[in-house]
């Protein structure tokens, strides 16, 4: 099992995790967002288990700088990534990673190759600006980076993004606000 995905599924039953800042990783500005977000990875290999995690979140910041808390039903804290320019990274388990890129962390932490920087858009019901968009006819979504974005119920807070290649990939993400 790969480090990602020990941390997503051990980060259920941890019972306590404490995080230290690291100097010069703090936040970017921004507002916070905060919210549920589960991942789910269909298996690519026949007979292979299907990979599913959630945890409640908050976010600040931007794909330039930021902080990323990943938290259990309790409250208890899971992980947290921070990143500033090519700097990131990744505390849990009382451990901490680097990483050169917001999107290498990433993929360690949510065990799946996801556009990040796009992410940050996504969660707030737009498409993100790095990259294309194709709108969908009923104005009810927009595929971009080979994801199709799901925002028929975005006035609720619900954001599904599911990659259209295989393995099929889910994020589902409720955004209290």
């Amino acid at each position: 099992m790969t480090r990602a995905g020990f941390l997503l599924a051990a980060a259920l039953l941890l019972a306590g995790c404490a995080s230290v800042p690291t100097p010069g990783l703090t936040p970017g500005p921004g507002e916070l967002l905060s919210g549920r977000i589960a991942v789910r990875a269909e298996p690519f290999e026949p007979g292979a288990p299907v990979r599913a995690s959630s945890a409640a979140f908050e976010l600040r910041g931007d794909a330039d700088a930021g902080e990323l808390r990943l938290t259990s039903p309790l409250g208890t804290v899971l992980a947290v990534a921070r990143w500033r320019g090519d700097r990131a990274t990744l505390e849990a388990r009382g451990e901490v990673w680097h990483y050169d890129t917001l999107q290498a962390l990433g993929r360690e932490m949510l065990g799946e190759d996801i556009p990040v920087a796009a992410l940050f858009d996504w969660l707030r019901a737009r498409p993100w600006g790095g990259s294309p968009a194709a709108a969908w006819s009923d104005g009810r979504g927009f595929d971009q980076l080979g994801w199709r974005v799901d925002l028929a119920r975005a006035p609720d807070g619900l954001v599904v993004a599911t990659r259209a290649t295989p393995p099929l990939v889910t994020v589902r993400a409720r955004v209290d606000r």
